[in-house]
């Protein structure tokens, strides 16, 4: 069992930046590949980033790219997404999960294995 919390959401301005965290508690020290999305009011749940459990392969979605990074802290059993150059079009709910490879390995699709609650982030004009 893992237990995912995100924190870090809020208002920001266009153009700016924010970090959202993941901190896991529970079972963390399995291989799991890690991930952000998020789902934006009326939108399906969309990819945003993932890390391999290594830390040393990354994935974005192309609307992202450039602009989100994604990165773990293994002594911390958190993940990060920091957030640039933010817009309107960033505004969702965002969501961190944990993917066992042992059940799936498609880190962009979105059946991982533990989810948190998600976090708000709104960009304002």
């Amino acid at each position: 069992q893992v237990h995912l919390v995100e924190s870090g959401g809020g208002l920001v301005q266009a153009g700016g930046s924010l970090r959202l965290s993941c901190k896991a508690s529970g079972r963390t020290d399995d291989h799991y590949g890690l991930g952000w999305f998020r789902q934006a009011p009326g939108q399906k749940r969309e990819f945003v980033a993932a890390i391999s459990w290594a830390g040393q392969t990354t994935y974005y979605a192309d609307a992202v790219k450039g602009r989100f990074t994604i990165s773990r802290d293994y002594a911390k059993n958190t993940h990060y997404l920091e957030m640039n150059a933010l817009s309107a079009e960033d505004t969702a709910f965002y969501y961190c999960g944990a993917l066992d490879p042992r059940t799936g390995n498609d880190c962009e699709g979105d059946e991982y294995d533990y989810w948190g609650q998600g976090t708000q982030v709104t960009v304002s004009s």
